[in-house]
């Protein structure tokens, strides 16, 4: 429902709770975009192994909110949500130099 709306009016006109909810379920998609052995010779990175329980955290602590600070980029190819809150700290580091 709500990427219908985003398609006709865009992410501006959601509302707050809505914008939240669709840059916390953006974030659980890259999160959920680890960096697999298999693709290791076509992204350049190292694959990592991941075990369920870590990715379930990651995923509720998503969902949770506990990283909402942190740039959609951040969780992008990483392991577990520590690799993604380390990522995310260098990218906003970045951003404010």
């Amino acid at each position: 429902e709500l990427q219908d709306i985003i398609a006709i009016l865009g992410l501006d006109e959601l509302s707050d709770e809505d914008k939240l909810i669709v840059s916390r379920a953006r974030k659980v998609q890259r999160f959920l975009s680890q960096p697999f052995f298999v693709a290791e010779q076509f992204t350049g990175l190292k694959g990592v192994l991941v075990p369920i329980e870590d990715t379930i955290r990651g995923f509720n602590a998503i969902m949770d909110g506990e990283v909402d600070e942190y740039p959609e980029a951040a969780f992008n190819l990483v392991g577990t949500l520590e690799d993604a809150v380390e990522k995310g700290k260098k990218l906003m580091a970045a951003a404010q130099a």
